[in-house]
């Protein structure tokens, strides 16, 4: 099946990144509209299109308005420049929302009552339910309000980004002229979306702004009521050098300096009802300098967020599919319950989340920050847990006098806030916390911890991995992990932090492939083995498996590889600006995105080499961020039977048809299943992997 889009007809041998991006969360809204999931599944992936439409607008947009805004010329990959791509898209994004729109309203919204809820506004209410709801009005919601006239006295009030807003439009009712007045009422974000009210077996879910709406006469005292708009912004992000792909870094701190002198950043989205008022508007519009390309209608619940409200009701928590117990990794031992210091020593382990269980990472950094033999732990962080059993094992390493170097990301979106608070917690308790490295931000994943061992020998534990140390999203991000104490293993990750952590060049790694640096360079240099290999009739083959493919340097090589013979499969879970299936460019290039129940997060690159095949793990996407912008790592998967356990991950994940969409070469997507096929959903089978099927996992 099609997914619902459109394709951008361009003689580009590139997908535009943003317009590919769209794509992407066409998938995501599909999988709302899959009839045998509960409605509380299909609000979630609908919550989820909605929060990633937000961080759209804000990064991406806002990036394009950077550009627009300051006179920066920009060449899409699609070859337009920066205002006919500002048309095309928000077109794009248009479609979207229409189909988001009215698939809430006709397919979804009618199964509510049956599901046990309903979204109701003050008409469907008893009286006495009424009267509850004016008291809720009375008590909490009303001292909060804050009506802030617009006229020739008052200067235009401060809107906040992503809460919802009332435009009231009045006039005096004894004044002799026709003049209308304009006020804002912003709703308080630090109130529930609905009030509830329970009736018989059912919870009524009331919209606060129905709430307010039906009160508001009670803010406008002794004046005409013309006009009740509501409407939400979406303001132009904090962006970075990463965003904007082709901006020098000067330019990007000239923008920065601007913007401190203004109090808020540029409006790029309105979100607003049916039937608002064209006066309001066209101020608006006007004041905002953006047109009706950036206005969208929604006639049902504008800003699907707060759906999440419903979705996580106690009323409804066995509603939601219960996630299955994680499995014993392939490659743990018997003996690995009893002592994992000791097992390491002898074994590696690859750990496959959600799969299995994040547990013995978190395990042994808790029992190292205890053990009297660790003298060190060094770890970088990304993303955290709100309460995090990695930052309390840091601190209590801390303090039981063990050196403990950290360096956090704090420019992580999002997450700067909640990752200051922990860094400054554990520098305060005496840990050694780096803020991140010069422009570049820290996306690696790396921990080292140092044991002195009976015979006075130091072992260094090292944990590497594609995903962040965050026990929450371990349990549905797919990530890879690995732990080991190869001294190879080790030596270049000492090496690695020594890097990042003080001054010092790095030299050759043997197993790590980093970034900035050579990062690009060596996947290159890989590629183009497989395309010799291909031209001087050895086998040859790769298969990698990715967030995003965006790089176009080494989307050239992949299409030189194609051309030369190799077979190229690619799971790129977002956006993918590769064309695949061209003629004479790439049609030995296969494309495909698997989006499901679980978020695919892990990174894995695999080369035939000509039947010694090399596998890697790690932090890194195909993107001039990775490469340029970023501290990335890749990490050998050296053992045997590890490496052959990576191989049957891709294979598996080339063998989904349940999750998967197939990527064609005008930039759509199609359900990969074929009618009579068996299903294979890869988000179930891998709970059920064996050592024995791993073994037979073939990819070419």
């Amino acid at each position: 099946m099609l997914l619902q889009q459109t394709p951008v007809i361009t003689n580009s041998k590139y997908i535009s990144r943003d317009l590919s991006w769209m794509k992407f969360n066409y998938r995501v809204l599909d999988q709302a509209k899959k009839s045998n999931r509960t409605i509380f599944e299909r609000l979630k992936f609908l919550a989820i299109t909605s929060s990633n439409l937000d961080e759209f607008f804000m990064i991406r947009v806002g990036s394009l308005y950077n550009y627009i805004d300051y006179g920066k010329e920009r060449v899409d990959y699609s070859g337009l420049r920066e205002i006919p791509f500002r048309k095309t898209l928000l077109n794009e994004v248009q479609d979207f929302c229409k189909d988001q729109v009215a698939y809430y309203g006709k397919e979804l919204k009618p199964l509510f009552s049956e599901n046990g809820f309903v979204i109701a506004g003050i008409e469907d209410l008893f009286e006495e339910e009424k009267e509850k709801v004016i008291s809720y009005f009375k008590k909490l919601v009303f001292p909060m309000l804050t009506p802030m006239v617009y006229d020739n006295y008052h200067s235009f009030p401060i809107l906040m980004n992503k809460i919802l807003i009332f435009g009231v439009i009045t006039r005096n009712k004894e004044s002799a002229s026709d003049q209308r007045k304009l006020s804002f009422v912003q709703i308080p974000q630090n109130l529930p979306r609905f009030f509830e009210i329970e009736r018989d077996e059912k919870i009524i879910f009331i919209p606060i702004e129905e709430i307010i709406r039906w009160q508001i006469h009670k803010l406008f005292r002794n004046v005409d009521i013309l006009s009740v708009n509501l409407f939400r912004i979406t303001r132009n992000g904090d962006f970075s050098l990463e965003e904007s792909d082709d901006m020098e870094a000067q330019f990007i701190d000239e923008i920065k300096r601007k913007l401190k002198t203004r109090r808020t950043a540029r409006v790029v989205r309105v979100e607003v009802e049916p039937k608002y008022s064209q006066w309001m508007m066209k101020l608006l519009t006007e004041r905002w300098e953006i047109d009706e390309s950036n206005i969208f209608v929604n006639d049902n619940l504008i800003d699907y967020t707060s759906l999440w409200q419903i979705i996580n009701h106690k009323r409804f928590k066995d509603k939601l599919p219960t996630l299955a117990a994680p499995v014993k990794p392939i490659s743990f031992g018997k003996e690995v319950d009893e002592d994992l210091f000791e097992y390491l020593k002898f074994h590696d382990v690859l750990l496959h989340h959600p799969y299995n269980n994040v547990r013995p990472v978190i395990d042994l950094i808790e029992r190292a920050a205890e053990d009297p033999d660790v003298l060190s732990i060094k770890i970088t962080i990304y993303r955290l847990a709100k309460e995090s059993r990695i930052t309390n094992a840091l601190l209590k390493a801390a303090e039981n006098g063990k050196h403990v170097s950290v360096l956090f990301e704090v420019k992580a979106r999002f997450d700067e806030e909640n990752n200051i608070k922990e860094a400054q917690r554990l520098q305060k308790a005496g840990c050694f916390v780096i803020y991140g490295v010069s422009n570049y931000k820290t996306h690696t994943k790396l921990m080292m911890i140092v044991r002195k061992e009976d015979n006075e020998k130091v072992t260094r534990y090292v944990h590497m991995s594609s995903g962040n140390y965050n026990e929450e999203t371990a349990k549905f991000y797919t990530d890879l992990g690995l732990l080991t104490t190869n001294e190879v293993y080790a030596h270049d990750i000492n090496e690695f932090f020594n890097v990042i952590t003080g001054h010092s060049v790095h030299s050759e790694y043997k197993y790590l492939i980093t970034a900035p640096g050579n990062m690009r360079k060596k996947l290159i240099e890989l590629i183009n083995q497989e395309a010799e290999n291909a031209k001087n009739g050895l086998p040859s083959g790769i298969v990698i498996k990715i967030n995003s493919l965006q790089d176009n340097e080494t989307i050239d090589a992949l299409y030189l590889a194609s051309q030369a013979g190799v077979s190229i499969k690619l799971i790129v879970r977002g956006m993918c600006c590769l064309r695949p299936g061209v003629e004479g460019v790439s049609e030995n290039i296969f494309v495909k995105s698997i989006v499901g129940n679980f978020l695919e997060h892990s990174r894995i690159y695999y080369f035939h080499n000509a039947g010694d095949s090399k596998v890697y793990g790690g932090s890194a996407d195909m993107m001039v961020r990775s490469f340029e912008r970023r501290i990335e790592s890749l990490f050998l998967i050296a053992d045997p039977l590890l490496k052959q356990q990576t191989i049957s991950i891709l294979d598996y994940s080339l063998k989904d048809n349940v999750n998967s969409y197939v990527l064609l070469n005008d930039g759509t997507y199609v359900n990969q299943a074929t009618e009579g096929e068996e299903p294979f959903n890869v988000h179930e089978e891998f709970y059920k992997v064996t050592k024995e099927i791993v073994l037979k996992a073939k990819l070419f």
